[in-house]
């Protein structure tokens, strides 16, 4: 309310201060080239109009209107945002500009995809500035030379980088894949009407903003049970604001969902136009994906905001896997049997065993030389801790076949012991269950080391 009076006091200066008319006896400073059109009266872009006043409080061009609108008007200036006027100078430089602006002076471009960046310069990876909503309007002033986005099968997308310009008066560089450009002058488009219906989703601004972590991962961090091999940070769900591909990486599917746009499709859910992908907020923190699969069956996948960065979690994971094995390295870092031969451990987790003659061909290949590493990547039930401390790999490197095995472990002050894990045993890297008749070996802790 403020501003609106102080711009019709403003008006009221130009109309009581400068006599009779300032339309007719206001001072000229130039002419511009007109870049986003005016509804009253119809002026369109690329009309050169006499400039007589810029107000950088108002961010305002006070501008003359042509003569053949001014019939029945009781004033022949308006006001025209800054950013919608380019100021030339002279009549004849802004005649110059308006022909090189010929090309592009109708043509604007309606946004297909929500999220659509507009960017700083003409490259895909330079800062975006703007982010576009599906409907929304802009002005293109021109075509430039820049580096196309790239598709999922690795190809330049068809299309141009254009300069444009939003009716708030950002402007930068849009690529034209996911815009449809249409000439003004030949359309019934009503621009304002457009700009003014356009909302912002809230929740769909949510899910761009947030990064959607596959279901199973927080049942990871709940039972502190982290899967390194299936746990990453590109393993998600992307919608795809920027390039118009929605994504699902998982460990065990990766499909890419080419769409027009992003439309409502109920409460809290959307469609992805051109595809059968669709999407439900069920909470801020989780979100339904459903798609139909080749087999012509749907399927629902669950993703979720975790509680904590992922780079961090797998850190603080390494971080465990680390100390649970300095447990058994400070224990001892050889461990002998009479049976089962010698493991040196050194404090990297790599391992030497020598002496396993009896566990040949049984368990281990007859190739093994006994080099390797040992990796905390085994995970046991309640049921298993009160005989166990815990699970670990051993991976040989000197074998080319049949190089990793599974051992529970237990620690005492005299030495460790373990006892094998058929790979059949392992459900999510934990142990599930014991095999019927296991192998079972005590190694004493070697005291002269």
């Amino acid at each position: 309310m403020r501003k609106n009076n102080q711009r019709l006091l403003s008006m009221l200066f130009f109309l009581i201060i400068i006599p009779l008319s300032f339309s007719s006896c206001a001072r000229r400073m130039g002419y511009g080239v007109l870049l986003w059109s005016v509804e009253d009266p119809p002026i369109l872009s690329g009309t050169v109009l006499p400039v007589f006043i810029r107000s950088n409080i108002e961010q305002i061009w006070v501008v003359g209107i042509p003569e053949y609108l001014q019939y029945g008007r009781i004033l022949d200036k308006i006001e025209v945002p800054l950013a919608h006027l380019e100021f030339v100078g002279s009549r004849n430089r802004a005649f110059t500009r308006a022909g090189e602006f010929g090309e592009f002076a109708h043509i604007y471009a309606e946004n297909l995809q929500d999220g659509l960046p507009i960017r700083e310069s003409p490259d895909n990876a330079s800062r975006r500035v703007y982010r576009l909503r599906a409907g929304d309007i802009v002005k293109v002033l021109g075509r430039v030379q820049g580096t196309p986005p790239i598709s999922t099968t690795g190809d330049p997308l068809p299309g141009d980088w254009l300069r444009v310009l939003t009716s708030d008066g950002v402007s930068g560089y849009c690529f034209s894949f996911r815009l449809r450009l249409f000439d003004q002058s030949e359309t019934s488009f009503q621009l304002a009407s457009t700009q003014t219906q356009s909302v912002i989703d809230t929740d769909l601004e949510m899910i761009f903003s947030r990064t959607w972590s596959p279901d199973f991962y927080l049942q990871m961090i709940n039972s502190r049970r982290i899967d390194l091999h299936s746990f990453e940070q590109r393993y998600r769900f992307e919608p795809g604001q920027d390039t118009g591909v929605a994504r699902i990486i998982l460990p065990d599917l990766e499909r890419h969902f080419n769409y027009e746009r992003i439309i409502p499709d109920g409460d809290r859910s959307w469609r992805f136009e051109g595809t059968t992908l669709t999407m439900t907020l069920r909470t801020n923190n989780s979100l339904a994906v459903q798609f139909i699969d080749a087999g012509g069956l749907r399927r629902i996948l669950s993703f979720v905001v975790l509680p904590s960065d992922i780079n961090n979690i797998i850190q603080q994971e390494n971080a465990r896997r680390e100390e649970q094995f300095m447990t058994i390295f400070n224990q001892g870092s050889v461990f002998t049997s009479s049976n089962f031969g010698t493991i040196s451990f050194i404090s990297t987790g790599d391992f030497t065993w020598t002496g396993f003659e009896l566990l040949v061909p049984q368990l281990f290949p007859a190739e093994t030389s006994g080099n390797g590493r040992l990796i905390m990547d085994l995970f046991i039930p309640p049921s298993l801790e009160s005989q166990f401390d815990g699970a670990f790999t051993l991976q040989f490197t000197d074998i080319r076949t049949n190089n990793t095995f599974f051992f529970l472990y237990a620690l005492d002050n005299q030495g460790i012991r373990l006892e094998v894990v058929p790979a059949a045993s392992l459900e999510n890297s934990t142990v599930a269950r014991r095999a019927s008749s296991p192998i079972v070996m005590f190694f004493f802790r070697d005291t002269h080391f």
